[in-house]
């Protein structure tokens, strides 16, 4: 989708998948295992992939934005004061200017994974959208809608109005196994329904933490050619299940000549569960900073130190949050964490994945070194803030209509320069308020409400505000001006 800022690892550029690819080769649909030497057949998996992965076309139409300029440093000499110089009298240093930025457009690929409309791709391929629209492999066409975006992750949720849609198994990912056949479709370079080959390369690999990429450090490598306009596109085992959302690739030139990244659905259907019941995604944490014990035993050693922690797997605590999991749990800086509810830990990546299935509330059991004996406790994990509040962000969803921008036929006769109307209004927040079909809406807390955008925005802000209201003013197709109380949370 849209190109998203490339950013360097070890010397080799990680370019985010604007745009995907894909490859392929089967084994029987029956058989999930290959026999040794034999080829492998792929066309089973294409075939059930192609028409539940989709095409998605991005526009941000243009907007006037106010920038800051610096301003003549002579401006402080003398008096402008009908700003023929471009400068207000005097005052020199910077000024505010306002521009206007083109319109932009890009495309992506998503991942169908309900017969109701809900698609999955990545957060780039849709931040910022004031369109979005979606094809399918037969060339039917819809209009497209955000339901929750998760920037950590790189995962978004999109919905479309149709029925009996194409879907794609969803298959479990930690089942995935090294040198294990895998199947990438998207649509690379505008080149749809694209299905490139190749291997698992490894699991729980960790590219995260980056200042312009997703924080994930858990993903799915693999050599199946990944290229710009694969991104949100699948990753499909030779069964024919959905095993990761294509993300990203790595390579010293921007195009495949190296290996691609896969988001794993087990991240990805925790992501989906939280934007559809939540609207953003509740995250539990441990309270640990560290790394994977073999990183720090050499740097150890690298100092001129020997360490022996009784292991070489596993994660290397350094520090343990105050009234954290870790800390009820008893962990102590150079503990070393082996298992997370009887799964073995070798690397920070392993711990990761784990703990991005978990919500704030839940229980897990902790096992780790401490002085190289064993010790294991269960305890509750927490967010970030300390505690296991559930965050709630209200989607469109909750108003119970559609909205869509004021015509501009309408704009005339009403004498006005903008606005959302209101269509289809069944049982939600709008109907409750006493808002019916064709009501326009002007403003939303203060804030003019020009495009669809600025609605979603306005109902997440007030829905995890103290007083989840959106205060509305409005005017009816007759003329006449309304004002609205619509709650949009508890």
């Amino acid at each position: 989708m849209k190109k998203y800022s490339s950013y360097l690892i070890v010397g080799l550029s990680v370019v985010a998948l604007a745009f995907s690819t894909g490859s392929f080769i089967k084994v029987n649909a029956a058989t999930e295992q290959t026999v040794a030497g034999q080829p492998v057949d792929l066309t089973y998996a294409s075939q059930k992939a192609l028409p539940a992965v989709v095409h998605i076309k991005y526009v941000q139409n243009s907007k006037v934005q106010t920038v800051e300029v610096q301003s003549d440093p002579f401006s402080d000499f003398f008096s402008d004061p009908f700003g023929f110089f471009g400068n207000p009298q005097g005052n020199g240093g910077k000024q505010k200017r306002k521009i206007q930025t083109p319109k932009r457009e890009a495309t992506g690929s998503g991942v169908i994974i309900s017969t109701d409309g809900y698609i999955v791709t990545n957060n780039h391929v849709v931040n910022g959208a004031d369109e979005l629209t979606v094809t399918l492999n037969d060339n039917r066409e819809f209009n497209a809608r955000i339901i929750g975006t998760d920037p950590t992750t790189d995962l978004a949720l999109i919905k479309v109005d149709g029925k009996n849609l194409p879907t794609l198994p969803i298959g479990d990912s930690d089942k995935l196994k090294v040198g294990e056949w895998v199947i990438a479709v998207g649509n690379p370079f505008g080149l749809n329904n694209t299905v490139t080959a190749g291997i698992v390369s490894a699991k729980a690999r960790g590219l995260g933490g980056q200042s312009d990429g997703p924080n994930i450090s858990s993903f799915i490598q693999t050599d199946a050619a990944i290229n710009p306009g694969n991104s949100g596109g699948a990753l499909v085992n030779s069964q024919g299940e959905l095993v990761g959302i294509n993300a990203m690739l790595y390579s010293p030139t921007g195009s495949y000549t190296g290996y691609g990244f896969a988001i794993p659905t087990t991240i990805m259907n925790k992501v989906v569960e939280d934007l559809k019941k939540y609207g953003t995604v509740q995250r539990a944490v441990l309270g640990i900073t560290g790394g994977d014990v073999l990183n720090y035993i050499n740097q150890q050693k690298e100092a001129g130190k020997e360490v022996d922690l009784g292991t070489n797997e596993g994660v290397y605590v350094d520090k343990v949050e105050d009234g954290s999991a870790a800390s009820a749990a008893g962990l102590e800086k150079g503990d070393v964490i082996v298992s997370i509810d009887g799964k073995n830990i070798s690397k920070m990546a392993e711990c990761q994945e784990i703990m991005s299935s978990k919500r704030p509330g839940d229980k897990v059991t902790l096992t780790w070194l401490h002085n190289k004996k064993k010790q294991t406790k269960t305890v509750t994990v927490k967010n970030a803030q300390g505690n296991t509040n559930v965050v709630k962000i209200a989607d469109l969803d909750v108003l119970g209509s559609k909205v869509i921008p004021v015509s501009n036929e309408l704009k005339k006769q009403l004498d006005i320069s903008y606005g959302l109307q209101v269509k289809d209004v069944k049982s939600g927040a709008f109907k409750d308020a006493g808002i019916s079909d064709g009501f326009i809406i002007l403003t939303a807390n203060d804030q003019q409400m020009k495009e669809i955008s600025d609605l979603q925005k306005a109902v997440k802000e007030a829905s995890t505000s103290k007083n989840p209201v959106l205060f509305i003013t409005g005017i009816w197709p007759s003329g006449k001006t309304d004002y609205k109380a619509v709650r949009v949370g508890e």
